[in-house]
């Protein structure tokens, strides 16, 4: 089997690190609203990809996420002044409706953000401790700028990235390219952390759920085209500094 590597932007023979087995992770939805064109597509393509693993005589171990604690999230609960947890289970359900409706197979796994979040905490801790983290008053950034060969998903330059238009200007960080890991707040859900209370960052997220359950590589990492700068290239950055 060929298949199109998006990190190297050419088709690859396929064969899964561990003779026998494919472990395939897909970034999920942010549950703040009802599931999107966008969200579906994901939800497809990857459930056909594991059937034609399974026609082949592969195992597959596949698992997808929710991310249910975001800004957006938030917001809508104080709208509606109601609990987070009431927004996130609400789409949450929404969601797994639309999967059962599109006749695919269930996830091996399903994580949740904040069932998540000592190991989250524990990860940051790490980056921190390895010299990729900095914390400052309460807001925790990772040095990309320590990371060797950020860009090497999106085939962008640092240089670029410096002055690129999606770069915004904030006083706190040692470069404007460092991206969040743990948000100091005050408003919404929050946790106690050695940083204060806050929230995780996004692109952390994913990482950590992925070692929790698969606890090495994987051969597939899935998502919208959109998530390949700059989540899936954070991600990648923050588990070759911790994890491998």
């Amino acid at each position: 089997m060929r298949l199109f590597n998006s990190k190297t932007n050419q088709l690859e023979d396929f064969k899964p690190i561990e003779e026998g087995k494919v472990k395939m992770y897909v970034c999920g939805p942010t549950v703040y609203d009802e599931i999107h064109i966008g969200n579906a597509r994901p939800i497809i393509v990857f459930d056909t990809l594991r059937r034609i693993f399974e026609a082949s005589g592969l195992k597959v171990d596949m698992v997808s996420n929710y991310t249910d604690v975001d800004d957006k999230i938030i917001n809508k609960a104080l709208f509606e002044k109601v609990d987070e947890r009431i927004i996130t289970d609400r789409y949450i359900k929404a969601y797994n409706e639309v999967r059962s409706r599109l006749n695919t197979r269930g996830l091996d796994a399903s994580p949740r953000v904040t069932e998540s979040m000592q190991d989250i905490i524990d990860f940051i801790a790490a980056l921190e401790k390895e010299g990729y983290a900095y914390n400052v008053n309460g807001n925790v950034y990772f040095r990309v700028l320590k990371s060797d060969r950020y860009g090497e998903i999106s085939k962008q330059r640092i240089e670029d990235l410096m002055v690129g238009a999606r770069i915004e200007e904030d006083p706190e960080k040692e470069s404007p390219l460092d991206f969040g890991l743990w948000k100091k707040t005050e408003t919404g859900i929050q946790w106690d952390s050695p940083w204060g209370k806050g929230r995780p960052g996004w692109h952390t997220e994913c990482v950590v759920m992925i070692e929790s359950h698969f606890h090495g590589m994987i051969d597939i990492h899935g998502g919208g085209m959109d998530l390949k700068f700059p989540h899936h290239e954070n991600e990648l950055a923050q588990a070759k500094a911790c994890l491998h």
